[in-house]
């Protein structure tokens, strides 16, 4: 039998080993695997993978690589560009121990709060720089950040870019960057102006694809649930929501996430909202009362589709159906992330259930609806199945429990498929959660294994 190749293998220095080895993560994931040996040796790359892949780490490696060997500058050396703030913030989060394990500094660039912060980072010396377009380009207006020393480029879903109308700020922000660059795009998909970002700014790239661009999470069981009325989905929705683990819910308006998110919550499930109306504080408190397991539910529109990662959320509830397929995907993806197993409900009135045939078909999901009530067997053996949430140890147990852990995780990885049948979980205790803007065919086909906190 073959050996999976280690992070050593592959030409990561000890120093970033080190630092993944803390966090638990030890076996590289496929999107690693791949393109790992071209963009370490410095070649331009293309990665495209579904969400939960492992991208953010297989373009934080050889970004820090190639920089931990070059020269200092006053201006910054490594360049990311994400579509929204949260996830500039996730990507942030992973790159940070990994650059410091290199004395490199990284600074998050974002609108949406004020620039006092993000200017002075800059004015200090930053040697990376994770930056939405938009805030970006205004301190390359007012003269604080320059791109010329730029020495490698990653822009990460280029395809939300593209759906946000970023693209023209992104064309002019890679302009901006010196030609001979070393530049890597990740993207799900190639459509529209996507390609044209390829063809005119990366030299020769590799390409490197794991899984179909659309392909479902394998680890993850679809289920359709038809209700007869809106009375009769209140009812199903509020018993989805109201067990023990961690749920989320997606709306498609604003007002009705509130709306939801309070109901839940007075009625004894602890649920907070997510969506474009709240302010940048808001956010990171209802998703620090997420991650933390104040509150059991999320209840988000469809910026919380890209981007979020919480470990073990066991269930993903639409809801309303997505307007199109990709948006099902992205959403479907907060579960059954790093090899975990995951479910996702579908709930459709009578109205909505010839439309979301079409789009299932699309998404590649082979499912079969179930006409169903609260109290029907199909959901009554699926909430029985849903595994029980694990509050977090306090902070001295988590201390003398990280040891152990940390050791056994490859074994707990290996071991994650007899209990995925049983639904109980296999995520390690949550410590940090980060969301951004905006899976197949059913139960029988699934798979565990892995231990990362992917993207």
């Amino acid at each position: 039998m073959t050996m999976q190749q280690t992070f050593a293998d592959l030409g990561v220095g000890k120093p970033m080993i080190d630092v993944l080895a803390a966090g638990g993560i030890v076996d590289p994931f496929p999107i690693q695997l791949a393109t790992l040996p071209d963009t370490l040796a410095g070649r331009d790359a293309l990665g495209r993978g579904k969400t939960g892949s492992g991208k953010t780490l297989a373009f934080c490696i050889p970004l820090v690589h190639r920089l931990a060997h070059t020269r200092k500058t006053a201006q910054p050396r490594g360049l990311i560009l994400a579509p929204t703030r949260e996830l500039a913030s996730q990507i942030g989060a992973v790159l940070e121990p990994l650059a410091a394990a290199h004395n490199l500094k990284v600074t998050t660039i974002y609108g949406g709060v004020p620039q006092s912060r993000q200017v002075a980072a800059l004015r200090s010396g930053v040697d990376i720089v994770v930056a939405c377009p938009g805030r970006l380009e205004d301190l390359m207006k007012q003269r604080v950040v320059r791109l010329d020393s730029i020495e490698v480029t990653v822009l990460d879903e280029a395809d939300h870019m593209a759906d946000l109308g970023f693209l023209p700020a992104v064309t002019r922000i890679l302009t901006a960057t010196p030609s001979g660059g070393h530049r890597m795009l990740f993207s799900a998909t190639l459509d529209n102006d996507v390609d044209k970002l390829v063809k005119r700014f990366l030299r020769d790239p590799v390409t490197h694809s794991v899984d179909s661009a659309d392909s479902p999470v394998p680890a993850m069981t679809h289920h359709v649930f038809h209700v007869a009325g809106v009375e009769a989905k209140r009812e199903l929705v509020h018993l989805l929501a109201s067990g023990t683990g961690r749920r989320l819910l997606f709306m498609r308006t604003k007002h009705q996430a509130r709306k939801l998110a309070k109901q839940l919550t007075e009625s004894g499930v602890p649920s907070v909202d997510l969506h474009g109306n709240l302010s940048q504080p808001a956010r990171d408190r209802n998703l620090a009362a997420f991650t933390t397991g104040k509150a059991r539910v999320l209840v988000a529109t469809d910026i919380a589709a890209r981007g979020v990662h919480v470990d073990s959320v066991e269930l993903v509830v639409h809801v309303d159906p997505p307007a199109d397929y990709k948006t099902y995907l992205h959403r479907s993806g907060r579960t059954a992330r790093a090899g975990s197993a995951g479910n996702v409900v579908t709930v459709a009135l009578p109205e909505q259930r010839r439309e979301l045939q079409a789009m299932m078909r699309k998404a590649n999901i082979d499912v079969r609806p179930q006409q169903v009530a609260a109290d029907s067997p199909p959901v009554q053996e699926l909430v029985g199945e849903l595994a029980p949430y694990q509050a977090p140890a306090p902070q001295a147990e988590r201390s003398a429990q990280s040891t152990d852990s940390r050791a056994h995780r490859s074994q707990q990885g290996r071991s994650a498929t007899a209990r995925n049948r049983k639904r109980v979980g296999a995520g390690r205790v949550p410590v940090a959660v980060t969301a951004d803007r905006a899976g197949h065919k059913g139960a029988s086909h699934r798979r565990t294994g892995g231990h990362q906190r992917a993207n």
